[in-house]
């Protein structure tokens, strides 16, 4: 009698695997950093008001509504901070493993590696909504304790209810953790090709930080929609009536196909790889 085969990512090898992200000091301490951004701000700004025009929308709207101070620390967190969280997690994923010795006892057979890369790249999939998530939600709750709600102006110069702009905040922070991961299979991928995670949390970073140059140059405008950070600032749309999905959809779409492109890689790396050291 046939035993059917175990599923790909289990309940219990990610629930391991979560624990080792979330139960680790020094990720409590990355956390710490992401969700010291929206209350940093949040009280800059109740001190000092900005007056219109300084600074970004986000920023100088905050005193109209609490729910600005989480879309304003989203978007100043995700030039950097938010891709170190991320890249800091995918390229620990692997290279850490082997940095430590214990990859050669989680990997017996060859089916067991495709599921312990499944596992680690959901567990990275759900740290980029938990660090987006948790910016977006102290930013929140500190705004309306400082600032209130009410009804939230978009930017195409329209009125939301205030139910509907917490829609619209969902609704970004799904965008940019779609965004997050596919850094994170790029990361992933990346964690298979070292053993010393440091270094690539830093190719990581860095991939990311050129990759914003590149796209911030006009001459390089040929080169700008395959860039992976190309389409992140479109999360901007999500906050216009009726939204324009237009850029969404190709920032989506195009985070996926760095999914893919880059989980493959990595799964042809990490089947093939000598561990018997």
């Amino acid at each position: 009698m046939s035993t059917a085969d175990p599923p790909l990512v289990s309940s219990r090898f990610l629930r391991s695997e979560l624990w080792l992200i979330f139960g680790r000091r020094r990720n409590w301490a990355g956390l710490a950093v992401l969700a010291a951004v929206p209350v940093i701000m949040a009280v800059a700004v109740r001190i000092a008001a900005p007056q219109p025009g300084d600074g970004p929308d986000f920023l100088s709207n905050i005193v109209t509504n609490g729910l600005f101070v989480a879309f304003a620390a989203v978007a100043i967190e995700l030039p950097l901070f938010l891709p170190l969280a991320v890249g800091a997690i995918s390229g620990d994923a692997v290279a850490g493993e082997a940095n430590l010795g214990t990859l050669r006892y989680l990997l017996p057979v060859p089916v067991r590696r495709t599921r312990l890369l499944a596992v680690k790249f959901a567990a990275i999939s759900l740290f980029a909504l938990a660090a987006v998530g948790l910016v977006a939600l102290v930013g929140t709750v500190l705004g309306l304790a400082l600032f209130g709600g009410g009804p939230l102006p978009t930017l195409s110069g329209t009125v939301l209810p205030f139910w509907s702009g917490v829609g619209r905040l969902v609704l970004v922070c799904l965008y940019l953790a779609v965004c997050l991961t596919a850094l994170g299979a790029i990361g992933l991928f990346v964690s298979t090709l070292t053993e010393q995670p440091i270094g690539a949390t830093i190719a990581i970073v860095m991939l990311a930080i050129v990759s914003q140059i590149l796209d911030s140059i006009p001459q390089l405008h040929v080169i700008h929609e395959y860039l992976p950070t190309h389409y992140w600032l479109a999360f901007g749309d999500l906050m216009r009536d009726p939204i324009a999905t237009g850029e969404v959809w190709r920032g989506v779409w195009s985070a996926v196909a760095y999914t893919a492109i880059f989980l493959g890689a990595a799964w042809a790396r990490f089947l093939g790889r000598d561990v018997s050291s």
